[in-house]
């Protein structure tokens, strides 16, 4: 049995945090990789089961956004190959359920051991002392090695640096997939962003490149903003009152075509908010968790046609969009170096969190090597 280095989570709270252990980890089995974590991203979803937003079964080695190299495989695996540099998925892929095979890689059914971090025959990979640890989304990438179901791996090319891939495999994708994807966001369209974090600044990057005219970015943190302003924001408020004013001059009255909401936690007024801001026949895609209601008028759905969709990684496609993801950082066309603000040790994992929190950080990263 092998040993690495993991930041753990045993109990969930609001002043509860990771904690940095030396634990066990199997060998890998049928369908199964080995494999050695050069980075991970710093996703708020992570913090929100920190904080007990969203409670899973725990213990849990933390992280599912991760890139690194396959050391080992197990009998049976075909998708990658020892030495293969690869990105997880933190929704793994079979490419063979009903939504796979009707391009909804989003929805696998391969997802459903999320919460627990279960491996697909009902085990676990990671051990301590009597303790079966899972691992976030089925992974933990804030561990120098993990134990990975292929479904859980897309291979990429190493030309690009680990913490940049890292974080195509969610947040990157989600953001960019909630307004080319979930959205649906077209040419000379207008469209407001709820919440410039990790998810938002890619919904900009996305809005922007489906071609709208006005992107319209909102969040109270100055920084995030200028940021935003960096990757594709054609205008930035700090509350949806001024954004308000703005679109009903820049649109005659007609309001957004579309409401992105990635804020950090969701709530009700949030989305009530955003349905202010759109026009008829507009859209609210809702990306963020957290605990809420609609809270709609039936009038405001019926009379003026709006519209309200969840968006799950964006809608996007796994094995297609991150490498076609990649594939756009590569020509100039997607900014991904711009995200990282900063780069934290594993066992500065807290530190990193607290910044995200304060607001300091777009994203910030664990390099493990």
């Amino acid at each position: 049995m092998l040993k690495t280095k993991a930041a753990v989570l045993r109990e969930a709270g609001p002043d509860k945090w990771w904690g940095i252990e030396e634990i066990e980890l199997d060998e890998p089995g049928t369908g199964e990789v080995l494999v050695r974590f050069e980075a991970a991203g710093l996703c708020h979803s992570d913090d929100h089961v920190r904080a007990g937003d969203s409670p899973v079964r725990l213990p849990l080695v933390g992280g599912h956004e991760g890139a690194g190299v396959v050391e080992r495989v197990g009998p049976g695996v075909t998708r990658v190959a020892e030495g293969d540099h690869i990105v997880c998925s933190f929704i793994p892929v079979c490419g063979k359920c009903r939504y796979c095979s009707t391009g909804r890689q989003n929805l696998c059914d391969a997802g459903k051991n999320a919460g627990s971090g279960l491996m697909p025959d009902g085990t676990f990979r990671f051990h301590s002392a009597d303790d079966d640890l899972g691992g976030m989304c089925v992974l933990g990438t804030f561990s120098e090695r993990a134990v990975l179901h292929e479904t859980s791996c897309v291979r990429y090319e190493p030309d690009i640096a680990p913490e940049v891939a890292a974080l195509v495999g969610c947040g990157v994708t989600t953001g960019w997939g909630s307004a080319v994807y979930a959205a649906e966001v077209r040419a000379g369209q207008t469209v407001v962003i709820f919440g410039i974090g990790g998810v938002g600044i890619n919904a900009v990057q996305g809005a922007r490149y489906a071609g709208a005219q006005n992107v319209v970015a909102i969040d109270p943190v100055p920084f995030k903003l200028e940021m935003a302003r960096k990757l594709g924001a054609t205008h930035t408020f700090e509350d949806p009152a001024s954004a308000k004013e703005f679109l009903i001059d820049a649109t005659r009255g007609q309001l957004a075509d579309h409401a992105i909401l990635t804020v950090g936690f969701m709530t009700t007024p949030v989305v009530l908010q955003a349905a202010e801001l759109v026009g008829k026949d507009g859209k609210v895609t809702i990306t963020g968790v957290g605990k809420y209601e609609l809270g709609i008028p039936g009038s405001m759905m019926t009379l003026w046609q709006k519209r309200f969709r969840g968006a799950l990684f964006g809608g996007a496609n796994p094995l297609y969009d991150i490498p076609r993801l990649l594939d756009l950082y590569r020509a100039g066309q997607l900014k991904l170096d711009e995200l990282i603000t900063h780069r934290y040790r594993l066992d500065e994992v807290n530190d990193g969190y607290r910044d995200m929190l304060a607001g300091k950080n777009i994203r910030g990263v664990i390099i493990h090597v």
